[in-house]
């Protein structure tokens, strides 16, 4: 079934994908994606998702903690993190192409609780397992939902159920099954991790934090480290230099300007953490973005 299914995302994103090769579907969270040569660093927010490799190949940064995978894969992500990705297997003439499927949280608490099976302990938030035939097959029907000229949002919703629970069933279901534990870690942690991408740009305490986790601080820091690979803090100075990384280059604002606006008090620090992260200044990182759109225009 995987050949027809890459055979769908094909077709798809070859009708809709954009220059940055992202093609969204008309099922929320459902997307695809194409390319057609390997890519530079791409700096995400990334939320719990999965996504299925089904031609070229991929690696994921998360912290310290580095995946690579290719066709076959399934990258599960299972926390809302920053990560830093690369496609490292294209070409024009077979190009990377992805299913990516954002996790519903909702049917996940639901099915965990119909489901046998507990979840795994606390472990880092990207993992990678071969892809199971049974969710290769639901992957294809919901593909198939996607071409049909009037999709049923009734038949989306049981769809979409299906794929999450082949999802749970196979071999990353532990690790899924742990977002919809009542009051575990990953859902206290998830609640403090809400409020550093609303806030980043504001001082937030680990103390006033760990309390909105509902945990001490020491357990909160330990936990959150499990989960992300990043402190608190870090997560945070993530948040912010990505976000001001959108600033420059989608809206046009100055280095000094994006600085304050994501809460930096000194443009000099920004300056030297940007350049840690992205590799280059803000000024020639943005012309840099700038030239590659241009070329691929």
């Amino acid at each position: 079934m995987t050949g027809t299914l890459l055979g769908c995302v094909r077709r798809h994103t070859e009708a809709h994908a954009g220059q940055s090769g992202y093609a969204a579907t008309p099922l929320p969270g459902l997307a695809t994606v194409r390319a057609t040569a390997p890519s530079g660093l791409i700096h995400d927010l990334s939320r719990p998702l999965v996504c299925l490799v089904l031609q070229g190949g991929k690696q994921v940064t998360m912290g310290r903690h580095s995946v690579s995978f290719g066709a076959g894969d399934s990258l599960l992500i299972t926390a809302d993190v920053p990560t830093v990705s690369q496609i490292t297997c294209a070409s024009f003439v077979a190009p990377y192409l992805s299913f990516v499927l954002e996790l519903d949280l909702a049917i996940v608490a639901d099915l965990a609780l119909r489901m046998q099976g507990a979840p795994v302990e606390e472990g880092p938030a990207v993992r990678i397992e071969r892809t199971d035939g049974e969710t290769a097959d639901a992957a294809l029907r919901l593909m198939r939902l996607v071409e049909r000229s009037d999709p049923d949002p009734v038949l989306h919703a049981l769809r979409l159920q299906e794929m999450h629970y082949w999802l749970m069933a196979g071999r990353l279901g532990p690790a899924i099954r742990r977002l919809g534990w009542p009051e575990g870690p990953s859902q206290r942690v998830a609640r403090a991790i809400a409020v550093l991408r609303r806030d980043f740009a504001r001082p937030l305490p680990v103390e006033a934090l760990a309390d909105v986790a509902g945990m001490s601080p020491s357990s909160f820091h330990r936990h959150f480290r499990a989960i992300t690979s990043l402190s608190p803090l870090q997560f945070q100075k993530r948040l912010r230099l990505i976000e001001a990384r959108r600033l420059m280059s989608a809206e046009g604002q100055s280095a000094s300007s994006a600085a304050y606006a994501v809460g930096y008090e000194s443009v000099p620090q920004f300056t030297r953490e940007y350049g840690r992260m992205f590799g280059l200044s803000p000024v020639r990182d943005v012309e840099r973005m700038r030239n590659e759109v241009r070329a691929a225009a």
